[in-house]
């Protein structure tokens, strides 16, 4: 009698009645239930310590690994004046904590997730060169913690920081600052607790970061740590390069300086009559490219060195100044001028008066004789040989027209020259000091 046939159909039933079974039982399954009661289990009462730190690798006594980085959404702002700038990032931390491994039911959990940053173990970092700070609450805390099988905890959190900056502004506004984040461990030394750069990709910077004066032009992470009486320390840092955009203090610094040392330069052609005018104009420009220069001050911090900007303002300011000066130069020639012509005419007057009483005299003498001394006179009183500059020169018979003529000359070249060396001295030096 053949029963493989029963059999069969006797074991596809019951193939068909368990898969049914196992079906109906993971359906019934309340996963939250099943994450409420593994969390009360890793961390009840008794079981898990917060204030004790993880094991190191390997279940070791070595110190604690934490793995960091870093996602920065905004860089809002860059304070010249107070040296510092503001960022707001998400900050990450991720460690492995064996004493919060828990069971995945088959997958199921990928992982546990935590609001409460008390109820585990948290590394104690701190921001070394922070000025203020604060966390996001709205509308809830934007803090997270999860814990994964094996493990593993990541810790994430978005917090808004103002950190200092130390600039060096000599190259300003043609400058380069690097501002720094720098992480560190605020009590426990290496021997429990290092700090390390996740690896592949430890910072990553929002793709369109907008700056209003500044361009972001590459960043660096390093390791800073720091030894001090108590031991040493682990730290982190990111260093991050700004490069200072010059259009804007083109338009508003350099190319209003320029205008301004220009039309000091009107000066030179108008009448040296016209002394309300010229008065008007210089002391207009002087007081204007004064006010300028204080407002770019007002922008910076007091510093003993001397920036870029400093330079450009004072040789304008000395270039507008020196066209006042010369007015007053051509003043003072123009009436010495005068006074020379007067006393010329006075001469001339003089002369012709005496010249009429010796003609009388002149009359006795023979004419022959007379003649060839006049002959002679003209002979060694022929006028000397002129070059080209003082034909040029001659055209203009008063010195304070030959001041106004060589003004317009030198004032133009002279500042033509001083911007070849500044521009050639300062860009030549931005190059050389990012080698």
């Amino acid at each position: 009698m053949d029963y493989s046939r029963p059999i069969c159909a006797l074991l596809a039933l019951l193939v068909f009645y368990l898969t049914h079974l196992a079906q109906c039982t993971n359906a019934k399954i309340n996963f939250r239930e099943k994450e409420k009661q593994i969390l009360d289990q890793i961390l009840g009462p008794g079981r898990y310590d917060a204030r004790i730190r993880p094991s190191g690798i390997n279940g070791t006594d070595g110190p604690a690994v934490v793995n960091i980085n870093l996602f920065v959404r905004s860089i809002t702002t860059i304070s010249d004046i107070k040296m510092e700038y503001s960022v707001q990032l998400t900050f990450r931390e991720q460690w492995l904590d064996e004493r919060l491994k828990f069971n995945n039911l088959g997958g199921r959990l990928k992982y546990l997730t935590l609001t409460e940053a008390n109820r585990v173990w948290m590394p104690d970092l701190f921001f070394s060169n922070e000025k203020e700070g604060h966390f996001h609450n709205i509308i809830m805390p934007n803090v997270y913690i999860r814990i994964f099988p094996n493990g593993n905890v990541l810790y994430s959190i978005r917090i808004s920081l103002t950190l200092s900056c130390p600039m060096n502004l000599k190259l300003y506004p043609l400058d380069k600052q690097t501002c720094s984040l720098r992480m560190a461990s605020y009590g426990w030394t290496t021997d429990d607790l290092v700090f390390l750069w996740k690896e592949g990709d430890p910072v990553q910077v929002v793709k369109n970061l907008h700056l209003p004066r500044f361009t972001l032009e590459k960043f660096l992470t390093d390791y800073c740590n720091s030894k001090t009486n108590t031991g040493e320390y682990s730290c982190l840092k990111v260093d991050l390069l700004f490069k200072r955009e010059f259009s804007y203090y083109l338009i508003q610094i350099y190319i209003p300086c320029c205008m301004l040392v220009i039309v000091s330069w009107v000066s030179f052609w108008l009448d040296q009559g016209a002394v309300p005018a010229r008065v008007s104009l210089g002391v207009t420009t002087l007081l204007t490219m004064a006010t300028q220069s204080s407002g770019i001050n007002a922008s910076l911090p007091p510093v003993s060195y001397t920036k870029a900007i400093d330079v450009w303002t004072g040789v304008c300011l000395t270039f507008v100044f020196g066209a006042l000066l010369e007015f007053a130069l051509v003043n003072y020639a123009s009436r010495s001028d005068m006074h020379r012509e007067n006393m010329k005419k006075t001469r001339r007057e003089m002369e012709a008066a005496a010249s009429m009483d010796a003609a009388s005299d002149l009359l006795d003498t023979d004419s022959n004789t007379t003649f060839a001394m006049m002959r002679q006179c003209e002979i060694h009183m022929s006028p000397p040989k002129k070059n080209c500059c003082r034909i040029w020169m001659s055209k203009f018979p008063t010195r304070s027209k030959r001041i106004d003529v060589i003004s317009r000359i030198t004032f133009p070249l002279v500042f033509a020259l001083f911007n070849l060396a500044y521009w050639s001295t300062y860009l030549f030096r931005d190059e050389e000091e990012q080698k």
